[in-house]
């Protein structure tokens, strides 16, 4: 019998099954990431035909279907070939066509080779038009066609588009997540949070009002940076928390809707051990407490471990039996956004973060044209 694990410690071997098993799940996921891609280019090969010989009315009505049922008679077991998918192949291929391949001098779907050949390689890297900047070719290509029509069946606005390839890579929703998803509506796609909300939230809809509550940024114009100087960061996170107690209303005014303050430094307790959430809320909407994390640096996603401690204690010890389950934002001063969605998408508890700035991080002529904050006070202080 061998013996060579013999002088192997658990956590060598803990360590190189992860080593292996990351490589073999990355290996899987690129080779299915190829089979995608090369199944979407041969669709929208097939569309751009379709499309070049259809709607000119060269094959008439009822070709699309005749060539199904005859390609089913010449390949048997063919899939993915019917009449309906032949014509969203089209669709595809129609709307795509604008932005991946479309050469300046080109009119739309008029080339004479389009309706007399078909091109299945597309997308690869020779033929990806130099005009397709804003457009990620490996996003783009790491979705099925299924995800591809379910989202050009919601939604025909490029940014928001973009957005729905995006957020189904990132959270890897399979199709009928997307579904519903599309179904609770698309927020806008330039003030969403890094969340989970979608994965750890009891319906798609609760998830899409919690993708449409927290915003991305948050503008905190009475906190002086001045008194920040980053040297104690827990000195520092205690002024912000001050700032904003001191001026709790405007806070959950930047927030907006339905928020009730619960406190500062709220306790929790577990077990013997004591921790202090900075900021903890009830929303009406969501019908569940809130808890906001401050930090005055970069994002780092040690923040999310402490903060889904906290949600843990809330849940098992605080939130009423009607109550939704709670969620936690971390709101930070920077934050790269892709590596944020990438470091809260395993959590199992609803989990988001934000950014905010001072009024000092903004251009002066902006800054002129804000409101005078002593004025501000006093609408305040009379409302």
């Amino acid at each position: 019998m061998s013996t060579e694990n013999e002088n192997m410690s658990s956590e060598e071997l803990k360590n190189a099954v992860q080593t292996i098993k990351n490589a073999i799940l990355q290996s899987q996921s690129r080779a299915v990431q190829m089979i995608s891609g090369a199944q979407l280019s041969l669709y929208f090969g097939v569309g751009l035909y379709v499309s070049a010989n259809s709607r000119n009315g060269q094959w008439g009505t009822g070709a699309i279907k005749t060539i199904s049922e005859q390609l089913r008679r010449e390949l048997p077991g063919l899939r993915g070939f019917s009449e309906e998918s032949i014509k969203k192949m089209r669709t595809f291929a129609e709307y795509w066509h604008h932005y991946l391949n479309r050469s300046p001098s080109a009119t739309d779907l008029e080339e004479s080779s389009v309706r007399a050949v078909i091109t299945y390689d597309y997308f690869s890297l020779s033929k990806w038009s130099p005009l397709a900047t804003e457009i990620n070719r490996e996003e783009f290509l790491g979705i099925s066609f299924s995800h591809h029509m379910e989202i050009l069946h919601k939604t025909k606005d490029i940014n928001e588009v973009l957005f729905c390839i995006h957020e189904t890579v990132v959270h890897q929703w399979d199709k009928y997540t997307l579904r519903d998803v599309l179904k609770a509506g698309i927020p806008q796609p330039e003030h969403v949070a890094p969340n989970n909300f979608v994965q750890t939230m009891t319906s798609a809809k609760q998830a899409m009002k919690a993708i449409r509550m927290f915003k991305d940024e948050y503008l905190l114009d009475y906190i002086n940076v001045e008194d920040i100087d980053a040297q104690d960061e827990d000195v520092d996170e205690r002024l912000v928390e001050q700032r904003i107690v001191h001026n709790i209303k405007r806070f959950i005014m930047t927030l907006e809707r339905d928020f009730t303050f619960v406190g500062n430094q709220y306790h929790l307790e577990i077990y013997g051990e004591e921790m202090w959430s900075d900021l903890l809320f009830f929303n009406r909407e969501l019908n569940a407490l809130v808890a906001i994390e401050l930090k005055v640096g970069k994002f780092k996603p040690s923040y999310l471990g402490q903060l889904y401690a906290y949600l843990q204690v809330l849940d098992d010890k605080v939130r009423k039996p009607h109550e939704n389950p709670s969620v936690g934002i971390v709101l930070c001063k920077s934050a790269n956004q892709a590596y944020a969605e990438y470091a809260v998408r395993d959590y199992n508890k609803p989990m988001g973060i934000a950014t905010y700035k001072t009024i000092s991080d903004m251009p002066k002529e902006m800054q002129k044209t804000l409101p005078d904050i002593e004025e501000l006070k006093k609408l305040m202080d009379e409302s």
